[in-house]
């Protein structure tokens, strides 16, 4: 792109960021403080903030049973935001597939492998699934297997291969897993600690058409374009907190394209009505905003971090290290910068950052048993960071070298 275009583009996109950043109110009130822990929980926009207080005190009633108005609005509201997840989600076959309802993304997980996949495998199955990621997406197939074993039905669990040097799939290695007998495979979409995109749309070439593929989405869905048509998984389950919506609130996409339809087992009870209720308006207003926009900038401002991180000595970036410089052609971050210092605890290091007025992540990152062993600052970021936080991140990190 010649450089006056890029000059404004760039100009563009912090314009837009601007106006966003305005419609949240926590961020905008709070002026002195930045926000740097998007990873574990989303702010809210206005706009969500008044779906919420709208259905609070105009409609508010339990869904499915009651034959009064408000019942009756409540649960053409769940439904039609079922609906609305699929079209977010790029549904390929939106007639045929299914939204469940959960607290987050790891619930649906262990949903999925105690409700689903533990009634599919049969003895002398095999799984691969990915034990250097989120810990929420290695317990419940391992759980799983466990409670198979009790049975006498015998399942082969396979290590997701990985590239050491910056955490991705090894797909030419994870090919010669792959046997006759393997029935499902785990992924991530967007690593919680390293902030890469996992590149889930050539795991599918990788291990063939037959395996079901479940995806967690976590980190992905409202922070860049998620399509299933694209990456032609079986199920994607995330979490509403992360994607702009009220706590307590996520969801498991799934189509029985590949083994039985998902159906979660027991009686269902209360659902969590305004959880859903933000979730709809949440992925409204992330639609109205772009997440091509979100991602734009996401990863614009996660390559400011790691550009600037690579000249202090003390400071070692989790992940490839190929990537981070700003013009650096290898795949950057999606939003998610983890980084350590050579003298200061982790801990501490995220007690001294929000000295300075920042609020970033400072622990185990809840990474599982074959990943990061060692306690890390992760900064993650969304649409209302702004590129002055970043500097001013920068110069305080420079200034405790």
């Amino acid at each position: 792109m010649p450089g006056g275009a890029a000059k404004r583009e760039a100009e563009d996109l912090a314009a837009w960021s601007d106006d966003v950043r305005a419609q949240f109110p926590i961020v905008a009130g709070n002026a002195g403080l930045a926000y740097l822990d998007s990873a574990a929980t989303a702010q809210k926009p206005q706009a969500v903030l008044d779906a919420v207080q709208e259905y609070l005190t105009t409609s508010n009633a339990n869904a499915g049973r009651g034959t009064y108005p408000w019942a009756n609005r409540t649960t053409n509201l769940i439904e039609e935001v079922r609906e609305r997840v699929k079209v977010f989600l790029d549904d390929p076959d939106p007639d045929n597939s299914a939204v469940h309802f959960v607290s987050g993304t790891t619930e649906g997980l262990r949903l999925v492998a105690l409700d689903w996949l533990a009634r599919e495998l049969r003895d002398g199955d095999e799984i691969i699934v990915p034990f250097a990621d989120h810990e929420a997406n290695l317990s419940p197939w391992l759980e799983a297997v466990e409670s198979l074993a009790r049975q006498g039905t015998r399942v082969t669990v396979k290590e997701m291969p990985c590239q050491p040097s910056s955490g991705d799939y090894d797909t030419d290695r994870l090919t010669g897993l792959v046997s006759p007998r393997t029935r499902f495979v785990a992924l991530t979409h967007v690593h919680h600690v390293y902030g890469g995109d996992m590149n889930v749309h050539r795991i599918r070439r990788a291990v063939g058409p037959d395996p079901v593929i479940c995806l967690d989405a976590a980190q992905s869905v409202g922070h860049l374009p998620v399509s299933m048509k694209a990456l032609d998984v079986d199920f994607a389950v995330f979490s509403g907190h992360k994607a702009l919506a009220l706590p307590g609130t996520g969801a498991v996409w799934s189509r029985g394209v590949r083994g039985a339809p998902f159906t979660p087992r027991g009686w269902s009870g209360t659902p969590n009505t305004v959880g859903i209720v933000s979730l709809g308006a949440a992925l409204d207003w992330l639609d109205r905003v772009g997440t091509e926009r979100i991602e734009r900038w996401t990863v614009e401002l996660a390559a400011r971090l790691t550009d600037g991180l690579r000249t202090p000595a003390p400071y070692e970036v989790v992940g490839c290290q190929q990537s981070l410089a700003v013009d650096s052609p290898v795949q950057q971050r999606h939003g998610i910068v983890t980084f350590r210092h050579r003298d200061i605890d982790a801990a501490d290091l995220g007690f001294i950052l929000f000295s300075h007025g920042f609020m970033v992540r400072a622990d185990g990152l809840c990474q599982g048993r074959g990943g990061e062993n060692r306690s890390s600052v992760r900064v993650s970021l969304h649409a209302y960071n702004s590129r002055h936080e970043i500097d001013r991140l920068l110069e305080v990190l420079a200034g405790l070298t």
